[in-house]
């Protein structure tokens, strides 16, 4: 089966992690670096909505519980605008950190945090720090869960067959995420512009698949909100399907 509909010649995935302060709540940072988490709230997700508005995409916010009972208005005004509200932990924890109970409690924290913000739950999710425990997939399948979002082992999207459960996996890669770019080694975005050129032509010439992972509290700050803009260009002259996650898991594997 193609991984795009009749009239593209590839896939991208651009999603968003929406974080906001959530990291830095968990992590007991200073109220400095929690302020820069809450920019994303503030600021950098109202320009990454009004830019996808204007290109008329429509994509996958994965949103940890907390923001979403701190920020209830902002998800659902996410979700109405016509986007994917999918489970990202509930403070953003390292899933590989903690007990089988609290594990799960996280789920159930997470799953019930985002249906009172918009209604319904989740039905895709990504690992925080893209950090699974032993259990993590169990857990998945356990509740019904169509697609993850955290692995790193293939370029294409796949099946992960658990006990007669069947989740999609939408691979990512750490070389396509703009934090460890932007906030951790500081390249300028012209640079990170240059790597994703080469990346998105490497995939379209072969017409496969693509994840690109931003952040609304990095990519929404200052002059970088142009980098994606430069980047929706590109991928939308090249004719990139870019769908929500929940539309890419099931076209392939319904």
């Amino acid at each position: 089966m193609s991984l795009h509909p009749s009239g593209y010649d590839f896939t991208v995935l651009l999603s968003f992690d929406f974080d906001a302060e959530s990291a830095e709540v968990w992590k007991k940072s200073d109220p400095v670096a929690i302020s820069r988490g809450r920019y994303g709230v503030r600021t950098g997700i109202w320009r990454v909505l009004e830019l996808l508005d204007r290109y008329g995409l429509r994509v996958t916010f994965f949103v940890p519980g907390w923001v979403a009972e701190q920020y209830p208005r902002v998800v659902a005004e996410i979700h109405e605008r016509g986007h994917e509200i999918a489970g990202h932990g509930y403070l953003h924890e390292r899933l590989d950190e903690l007990e089988g109970d609290d594990e799960e409690q996280v789920f159930t924290l997470m799953e019930n945090r985002i249906r009172e913000a918009i209604g319904v739950r989740p039905l895709g999710f990504r690992a925080p720090y893209w950090r699974f425990s032993n259990r993590t997939l169990n857990i998945l399948a356990r509740r019904g869960y169509i697609y993850d979002s955290s692995l790193m082992d293939s370029d294409n999207p796949y099946t992960i067959n658990i006990d007669g459960q069947v989740i999609v996996e939408l691979p990512v890669d750490w070389r396509l995420d703009d934090w460890p770019y932007l906030e951790v080694s500081r390249i300028t975005p012209e640079e990170l512009y240059e790597m994703w050129l080469e990346e998105i032509d490497y995939a379209h010439k072969r017409g496969g698949y693509l994840s690109l992972t931003l952040h609304p509290q990095c990519i929404g700050r200052g002059a970088r909100i142009k980098l994606l803009e430069d980047i929706i260009r590109e991928l939308l002259k090249r004719r990139a399907w870019i769908p929500r996650a929940i539309d890419l898991a099931r076209k392939l594997y319904r």
